[in-house]
Formats: structure tokens, C-alpha cells, sequence
């Protein structure tokens, strides 16, 4: 990540708070370990559910046949799930902060590493000890037949925007946990798609506990960062090469969500604005610019040659964070995905390498206030 103002390098970056992000690191991975310890799998795909299923067994006061709520009605799930398959992002992540390693999931094509997956999932899979999990593309929409080749007990898609048709013929590979009620696709917040998919799994209690730590390093962050409290911030896209030049994320969204979090503030702009009140999302015209005051605003972009793009544009260059220099343009997908998709694992990745440039950001608007 960095910012169209001056910035430190990549280095530099990864540099600053050492003895703090260590500190989180170490213990998000003492977490994994305490929650993953004895919850491996064997070959992923394999047949032998014995031996190669999910171990979600190992809550012992889990009751089962139960019953689960979501968007699309109720699903029966008759035995405590052993083979776990997911779709979208976020669900393989919860299920294996729970414990819980998927037999099967999609692959990170935004976002992910040489892998295909994420650099917090890979940690936590090699925490636990198990196999790497079967993974199947999404780019032409959910692969069906490759899903149903890992033959899941379960289905999850807590985070996702799986239509009512993909529901049903999902349902008919094995029961589907859907996102909640009262929720827009891909806005499930990851507290919700944790418990969620605890209640699922049999798992509700490791589920408490896992958000109450992820929770605890959020509110360690913002100590350590006292700058981002109040901050306001707006984040969404900005690019004059694009049909859409600038795209702002709502509340609903995981990304301010995750901001807010932190003692950040949504600019008034938006958190006042009608058409945001239901929707994840909304375009804005460049002609308004001007009108888009926060102390921050983070967008990202395929390279940095697009923050030189808005700063020369004689329109998006009039957003105030642009005047002020402090745009934070995200370059790097992963750090994107991060805050976007967030889960029990992105978020301490996140606050090691997302939220040392908002801080810096937010110091420079708080430097020029003053």
C-alpha cells in the first residue's frame, strides 16, 4: 500500500511498529495453535471420511440434528459436519479459525498469492497440520462439479451472494448454510459469519472466543495508533480511466466496517446520504468531487501511475483528501482483500500491514488540522 503523497518503501513500511505487530502476530498464531491443535485432516478429497473428513468433531457438547437460519429459509443438519467444502471468500477462513480445515474451497484468484489462496490462510493451515485443501475456480461462477467432487457434508456460504438458483442446486450436493437474513450479499460482517458458521459446525463457544480475540488485537491496534480515532474516511475507488470514476463503500460494507472498528469515523457525507442507507455501495459523480471531504479517503488501484492519474485529473484531483495528500492507494491485492473480505485470519495480517499506512495517513491530516 501507499499513498499518492511521498511514502516510505515497502521496507520501510514492514518496518515501522516491529516490537507491536510481533507482539500481534505472535498472538494470533498462539491462537491458531490452541484452536487448530489436534483439528487436521488427511488428504483433501478423499473418500475415507475417518480419516480425511474436517475434524469438526471436536466440540463434544455439540447437539445434533440442528437447525440453522439464514437468507434463503432453515437448513437440517442431521450430524456434526466432518467434510467441509466452501464457496466465495471468508467461509474457509472462519472454519479453519475454528478448527476446522475444509476439504474443499474456492480459489483466491483476486487477492490471493502464488498459492491461490492467502498468506493468513497458509499460516493457519500450517499451524494446524493439515492438508491443503481441494481448490476450484470461480471466475465462471461456482463450479458445481468440482464442489461436489470433495463430497462435503456441508456447504458454507456465510459471506457470500449465492442466488436463491445456486442455493438449490448447492442443496442438492449437501446442506447449504447461506448468509443471513436481513443482509446484502457479500456484507456479512465476519463476527456474524463466525458465529454463523460456529452454530453450523457445532462450534459456538470456540467461535466467542475466537472473535473476542480478534476483537482484543483490533482494540491494541487502535491504542498503539491513537491518531485514527475520529479520523473520518471515506474509501471506495477512484480512477479517471474507468466508465465509473468513483465508486464509495456504505456502512454495510466490510471495509468501513473495519475502519470504524478502529475509532475511525465514516465522513458525513456518506453516513448522512440516502442512497447509501441501502445499498453496499454507490457512484458518485467526478462533477461532485469537491464535495467528498473526509480526513482520508483509501482506494485502490492496479499501479501506482493511477494515483498520478487523479492528482493531474482536473476533477478528481479537487477530492479533498487528494489536495491534502492523503489518498491512500492500496496497489497490492491482497492487502485489499484483507479489509474487504475480512475474517478471524485477514484481520491481524490487516492490522500488521494495512492499518500502519492509514495511521500515517491519518497523522498527516491530523498534522494539517492543526
Amino acid at each position: 500500500m501507499s499513498s499518492s503523497s511521498p511514502s516510505p518503501t515497502t521496507g520501510e513500511r514492514r518496518s515501522r511498529g516491529t516490537t507491536r505487530r510481533r507482539a500481534l502476530s505472535l498472538g494470533s498464531l498462539a491462537l491458531s495453535a490452541a484452536l487448530l491443535a489436534g483439528c487436521s485432516t488427511g488428504p483433501a478429497g478423499g473418500s475415507d471420511t475417518e480419516s480425511s473428513g474436517s475434524s469438526a468433531a471436536a466440540s463434544s457438547d455439540a447437539t445434533f440434528p440442528r437447525t440453522v437460519e439464514h437468507v434463503y429459509g432453515e437448513t437440517e443438519i442431521p450430524a456434526q459436519p466432518e467434510r467441509v467444502a466452501t464457496v466465495s471468500w471468508v467461509n474457509q477462513d472462519v472454519a479453519l479459525a475454528l478448527g476446522v480445515v475444509p476439504v474443499g474451497v474456492t480459489a483466491t484468484e483476486y487477492g490471493g498469492n502464488e498459492n491461490q489462496s492467502t498468506d493468513w490462510f497458509d499460516a493457519a493451515l500450517q499451524e494446524s497440520g493439515g492438508e491443503a485443501p481441494e481448490q476450484y475456480s470461480e471466475a465462471d461462477g461456482i463450479n458445481f462439479e468440482a464442489l461436489a467432487a470433495t463430497e462435503p457434508d456441508i456447504i458454507l456460504a456465510a459471506y457470500s451472494g449465492i442466488t436463491q438458483e445456486e442455493y438449490d442446486k448447492l442443496s442438492e450436493i449437501a446442506p447449504v448454510v447461506a448468509y443471513p437474513e436481513d443482509t446484502a450479499a457479500f456484507t456479512t460482517a465476519w463476527q456474524d459469519s463466525t458465529r454463523l458458521i460456529g452454530e453450523a459446525l457445532g462450534q459456538e463457544e470456540k467461535a466467542e472466543e475466537v472473535i473476542s480475540d480478534v476483537e482484543g488485537q483490533v482494540a491494541q491496534a487502535a491504542q498503539e495508533f491513537p491518531a485514527l480515532e475520529g479520523t473520518t474516511f471515506l474509501t471506495g475507488t477512484v480512477d479517471p480511466a474507468a466508465a465509473d470514476q468513483i465508486y464509495l463503500f456504505t456502512a454495510a460494507d466490510n471495509r468501513p466496517k473495519f475502519l470504524t472498528s478502529l475509532g475511525m469515523e465514516l465522513a458525513p457525507v456518506l453516513a448522512e446520504n440516502e442512497d447509501a442507507q441501502d445499498a453496499f455501495y454507490l457512484t458518485w459523480s467526478p462533477e461532485r468531487a469537491d464535495e467528498l471531504d473526509s480526513d482520508i479517503f483509501v482506494t485502490s488501484a492496479a499501479d501506482e501511475s493511477v494515483g498520478e492519474a487523479i492528482t493531474a485529473d482536473p476533477l478528481l484531483s479537487k477530492i479533498p483528501a487528494v489536495q491534502d495528500g492523503t489518498l491512500v492507494l492500496q496497489t497490492d491485492e491482497q492487502e485489499v482483500l484483507s479489509t474487504s473480505a475480512a475474517s478471524p485470519l485477514s484481520i491481524p495480517w490487516a492490522l500488521e500491514n494495512v492499518v500502519p499506512d492509514l495511521a500515517e495517513a491519518a497523522e498527516q491530516a491530523e498534522q494539517a488540522e492543526g
